[in-house]
């Protein structure tokens, strides 16, 4: 069996586990430190891992090359993920790695109601059924 390194499903799926392997190695580090100083750390490691990897692989771009426009909405998007992480080792710190996680995923909801309406991205009413079902069942696991 051929692997693609070019599809989008592959890079999907691998974020997914990297997401879980991030969920269990954060509730087991969290013990004993302040949850935002945990998520300093954690975004420390990422700029240090990925400079050199950027360097390595040739794919580094000098910021002159950015348009306004992609820099401001790359800076929201850090922003919103420093925001992010920031809620969700706090929540790693007060629930249950098998409960935050699934409610953290709700952001697949949020996601498909903002590209539609921000975006004018259009899902199939399969694909709506989809995303009710990952509410439903983020829903469940979080009360269950």
């Amino acid at each position: 069996m051929q692997i693609n390194v070019n599809s989008w499903q592959l890079w999907a799926l691998l974020a997914a586990v990297f997401a879980a392997l991030t969920a269990i190695f954060a509730k087991v580090g969290i013990e004993g430190v302040n949850s935002s100083f945990a998520t300093l750390l954690r975004t420390l490691v990422v700029v240090a891992a990925l400079t050199p990897l950027l360097w390595l692989t040739g794919e580094y771009q000098p910021l002159s090359t950015l348009s306004g426009r992609t820099v401001l909405f790359l800076v929201l998007s850090g922003l919103a993920t420093g925001a992010s992480w920031l809620c969700y080792f706090r929540a790693l710190q007060l629930g249950q790695a098998g409960q935050v996680a699934p409610v953290d995923k709700l952001s697949v909801v949020f996601v498909a109601i903002l590209g539609a309406v921000f975006l004018g991205e259009r899902l199939s009413a399969v694909g709506w059924g989809g995303v009710g079902l990952i509410a439903a069942g983020a829903i469940l696991v979080a009360v269950g």
